[in-house]
């Protein structure tokens, strides 16, 4: 049987804390009931394990805290087969954290606390550059700092590695990141804030593409 792609995710860790209810409270209100659950999240995470899934080779680096979530993610993420030996432990942060209200409707609230991600640094990723410029493709996000992702990104395409970054949670982003980008894959608000136009149709769509482009991307 053919192995899948090497892939390499730069990115966060969390662990998810998430109550279904009828309805999202108001500011103020207690609304009582509902499920509870704890799943791993964050997007490098779950970039990780979707990859796995579909039969890929994945390594996740990542920044935990030295704490029972962080203890807990790692454990997950080998029973999905992502290798976790570039995942990093930090004693003064804790691993991120998200608390999620979602309602019968799939409407949601989030806040994050993320903790060990925006403590990772671009000395810390060298420790995985070995492995980022023997992969096949190499998947970033915004969830740790913009300047780890640019040190990535950069060691990434300079060792002729695909590289694909979602830009989420939206942020400006310079031409010296964008330039070692080979494919950006924002949603519908993302290409707004990215490009400056307003989204609405397939139309509105390629004018925000072709501003990205223009851009740098």
């Amino acid at each position: 049987m053919a192995k899948g792609p090497r892939i390499v995710v730069v990115g966060s860790s969390n662990t998810d804390m998430v109550v279904k209810t009828q309805r999202i409270p108001a500011p103020g209100e207690t609304v009582t009931g509902g499920t509870f659950f704890m799943p791993p999240g964050g997007k490098g995470a779950n970039q990780a394990v979707a990859a796995a899934r579909l039969g890929a080779e994945v390594t996740l680096v990542a920044k935990l805290g030295q704490d029972m979530f962080g203890d807990e993610a790692i454990e997950g993420y080998r029973r999905e087969g992502v290798l976790v030996d570039h995942i990093l432990r930090d004693p003064e942060h804790h691993t991120g954290v998200a608390l999620i209200i979602v309602d019968e409707q799939g409407e949601n609230l989030i806040a994050v606390a993320p903790g060990a991600n925006f403590a990772i640094r671009p000395e810390e990723v060298q420790g995985a550059a070995e492995r980022i410029r023997s992969a096949d493709v190499v998947l970033l996000q915004l969830e740790i700092p913009i300047e780890t992702v640019a040190f990535t990104a950069r060691l990434a395409a300079e060792a002729g590695v695909t590289v694909v970054l979602d830009p989420a949670p939206a942020a400006p982003l310079e031409g010296a990141l964008l330039e070692h980008v080979h494919y950006l894959t924002p949603n519908e608000s993302e290409a707004e804030r990215l490009s400056g136009v307003r989204v609405a149709d397939e139309g509105s769509a390629r004018k925000a593409a072709e501003a990205l482009l223009a851009a740098g991307a």
